[in-house]
């Protein structure tokens, strides 16, 4: 069977390498997308958006829990696990197949199969039936990441679980165990608590949500054990010994060693770069710890061939991945776009509260030398928060106290994964403190503190 030539190839169709396709195609290219298992990748199917979903209906569970504090009655609450997470997969199913009308609205040849280099310009796809071959000059690596699984904790399913199985579980958790409090092990830690699992949260680090600002992470965790879970931070799982229906966990802290019993335990300990099986020793991708080397442009090194997204390196967020789609699209088709900058990229985790953040911590701020200014604002200043009943949150933001540059923005609270934008833009157009002071927040809504956070940097709050 002859080669079909495209001019470019995407390998995965995740959020990364979906989005590089359809750009490339807007800038009137021939492109091929290979998927080996579903469009729209982990973050449509197994990730952001059905844990999303998952969380709504814990959100909602919650308020219900609250309607007295609203002068309402709600009597015999309760819920269907099997009823929330068929609505989270229905939702993922919605979303994947609207990724396959994208592919046909843009022209976009979709090979459903498992890809592999057979030169830098070429690549084998194994398919259901056949194996087809594709050629283009431009190639990129969209392949994403999935759990990573350490010894002894090893995921089958039944008691040791994977996101993966929490996103379907067969039983509602009644003691649970989650190893890693980064964004995945903190939203499904959330979810099940609020439903009523007596849920369990060890951290290696010094603190949960180790990437955030630190006093973002201590205020979060105060609400955490205000709803009931128990955090171990220090502390490591040295081994899990499974039984009938339960696990003992081994905890190990300050070099002493507990064991408690816990009938689920979701391991959540980071990622790993799908790189197996792609061949790309043959073609000269360096890959260093499972993830593939680039540039700031996404460029591996070999000519013509691209890495995006969870498989190029941190941070592991399905919007990054997007934009660096739309960046190696657009160098392909000879245009001049902007490098992607990590610290330009906001981190949302939807846990409750929910956390939000852009740019430098404090810490991190300090650590490269700058002289900085710092503001807060809590949630109980706020009319709109007090009037929505989450009062529990606060916005700190940091300034370069010589320019006027916002440096890092924080947030812990109600719909900050929402609010978060408004300072990501800011830092876009190179916002200085005096712009903000000068915007006029809207009243009453929650992105006043946003303003007032702003003012208390410089001395100027209003609320507080």
């Amino acid at each position: 069977m002859a080669a079909q030539t495209f001019d470019m190839i995407v390998i995965g169709a995740g959020p990364g390498g979906y989005v590089a396709a359809i750009r490339a195609a807007q800038l009137g290219k021939r492109v091929a997308i290979v998927e080996r298992e579903h469009l729209g990748g982990i973050c449509l199917n197994w990730g952001c958006i059905p844990t999303k979903a998952l969380l709504r209906s814990a959100e909602v569970f919650h308020l219900m829990s609250r309607a007295s504090d609203f002068g309402l009655t709600a009597d015999k609450i309760g819920f269907d696990l099997a009823a929330v997470v068929k609505r989270s997969r229905g939702v993922a199913a919605q979303l994947s197949g609207g990724i396959g009308h994208l592919m046909k609205k843009n022209k976009v040849t979709v090979v459903m199969g498992t890809a592999s280099f057979k030169d830098k310009s070429t690549v084998s796809v194994k398919t259901a039936k056949v194996v087809e071959e594709l050629t283009a000059k431009a190639i990129v690596i969209a392949t994403g990441a999935r759990a990573r699984e350490l010894p002894g904790l090893e995921a089958e399913g039944d008691l040791v679980w994977t996101y993966k199985h929490a996103l379907d579980p067969k039983r509602m958790p009644k003691k649970l165990l989650v190893i890693g409090s980064g964004a995945i092990g903190i939203e499904f830690a959330s979810f099940f608590n609020t439903l009523g699992a007596d849920t369990t949260v060890v951290e290696v680090m010094d603190r949960v949500l180790p990437v955030e600002d630190a006093e973002i992470s201590k205020f979060a965790k105060k609400q955490f054990e205000k709803q009931g879970m128990k955090i171990r931070e220090k502390s490591t799982v040295t081994k899990l010994d499974r039984g009938k229906g339960s696990v003992i966990a081994h905890i190990e802290h300050a070099g002493k060693v507990e064991t408690h019993e816990f009938d689920t335990v979701i391991s959540a300990v980071g990622i790993i770069g799908n790189t197996e099986g792609l061949g790309l020793e043959k073609i000269g991708v360096k890959v260093d710890r499972t993830h593939i080397v680039v540039d700031e442009f996404c460029r591996t090194g070999v000519e013509g061939i691209f890495a995006i997204g969870d498989i190029a390196g941190a941070p592991w967020l399905a919007h990054k991945a997007s934009h660096e789609g739309v960046c190696v699209a657009e160098l392909v088709a000879g245009l001049h776009p902007h490098p992607v900058r990590p610290e330009a990229i906001a981190g949302c985790t939807y846990c409750h509260p929910q956390i939000a953040s852009v740019g430098y911590t404090e810490a991190r701020a300090k650590d490269l030398g700058y002289d900085i200014k710092v503001g807060r604002f809590p949630f109980i200043g706020n009319g709109k928060a007090i009037a929505l009943g989450e009062h529990e949150g606060m916005i700190k933001t940091i300034f370069d106290a010589k320019t006027g540059e916002l440096l890092g923005a924080h947030m812990v609270g109600a719909e900050v994964t929402e609010l978060i934008q408004g300072y990501v833009i800011g830092r876009a157009l190179e916002t200085t403190e005096v712009d903000l002071m000068n915007t006029v927040f809207p009243h009453p809504t929650l992105s006043e503190m946003m303003h007032e956070s702003v003012l208390d940097a410089y001395g100027r709050v209003i609320h507080m």
